[in-house]
Parts: structure tokens; C-alpha cells; sequence
């Protein structure tokens, strides 16, 4: 939502916007048919979202993988007490693995939360995921470095932003 925008928005921002808040079609050429839903040509699509975009009123293009339709069926966010001068190194050795689709730090919560680096990784079972686990433990050197595997129980809905209301 963009309502802190809205005002800044013409007539054609807003039909774009419309446009393409629920999804890019799934076609060879899809700013070519999003402008042909909205009369605009191609060209002005691409430019126009790109325009949008440096006005931060698009903050990013994405794809939402749903992985559960994909055969991943457990998914587990691994959270990891690094040492503050190694989560650099350890963070770009874990994000090398292509079964990683996160890597990232964030802050630590003392005494509650010790974790500062953090990873996600999806696989066909827990099985799968807890041998990627291992692995990575292995391969990074990470014996020493407490950790935990929180799996996910529940799926919530997927989508993209809603720039505009209705």
C-alpha cells in the first residue's frame, strides 16, 4: 500500500499499478499484454514501472515461490550463534549452497535471543533439510557454533504488495 503516495500518482500510474499488483501474466511478453489490457504501449510499461520504482513507490519486483506446490514440503528456518568477526565468513560460506534461499544477520535479543546469523532452507521432508543441516555444519566448520532448526507447522498465504486499495 502506497497511500502515503497516492496523491502523487496520475490517472495512468494508478491503472498500471492496478495492472500489475496481482501479478505480472505468465506470458512470453507480459508488460507487452499488460499494456494491451490498459492501452499503453510496451515501451511506456517498462518505463513507467521503472520510473515508479526509482520514486519508491515500488519497492521491489519479485517472484513468490510457493514451495509447497514445488515438492518442498518442510521448510526450516535455521538460526545461528556466530561469533560477531566470523558472520561474514560463515554467512557467505552457508549462502553458497544452493539449497539455502536466505542468508542473512540480524540483531541479537541477550539474554533471550542469542541467534545473529539466520538461513532458510526448503527440502522434500525434515529428513532432507536436517541432512542439509549437517551438511553445512560440516563444510562451515560450525561443530562449535550452538544453533537451532525451527521448522515451519503452518503455511500462511502467499502474495506480492497491494499498492492500491480496491
Amino acid at each position: 500500500m502506497v497511500s502515503h503516495v497516492d496523491s502523487a500518482l496520475d490517472a495512468t500510474d494508478r491503472r498500471l499499478i492496478a495492472a500489475i499488483q496481482g501479478g505480472l501474466p505468465l506470458v512470453a511478453e507480459p508488460y507487452r499484454e499488460i499494456g494491451d489490457a490498459i492501452g499503453m504501449p510496451e515501451q511506456d510499461v517498462i518505463a513507467r514501472i521503472s520510473a515508479l520504482r526509482d520514486r519508491g513507490v515500488i519497492k521491489r519486483m519479485g517472484v513468490v515461490v510457493r514451495h509447497h506446490e514445488l515438492g518442498y514440503h518442510a521448510n526450516a528456518m535455521v538460526v545461528w550463534d556466530v561469533p560477531d568477526d566470523k558472520v561474514q565468513p560463515l554467512g557467505e560460506c552457508i549462502g553458497n549452497y544452493e539449497f539455502v534461499t536466505l542468508c542473512y544477520r540480524r540483531r541479537r535479543y541477550l539474554p533471550e535471543w542469542p541467534y545473529n546469523l539466520y538461513c532458510m532452507i526448503h527440502g522434500s521432508d525434515r529428513n532432507a533439510v536436517l541432512d542439509h543441516v549437517a551438511q553445512l555444519v560440516d563444510e562451515c566448520r560450525l561443530a562449535a557454533t550452538p544453533h537451532e532448526v525451527l521448522f515451519s507447522r503452518r503455511r500462511f498465504k502467499q502474495n506480492g504488495a497491494r499498492y492500491l486499495r480496491g
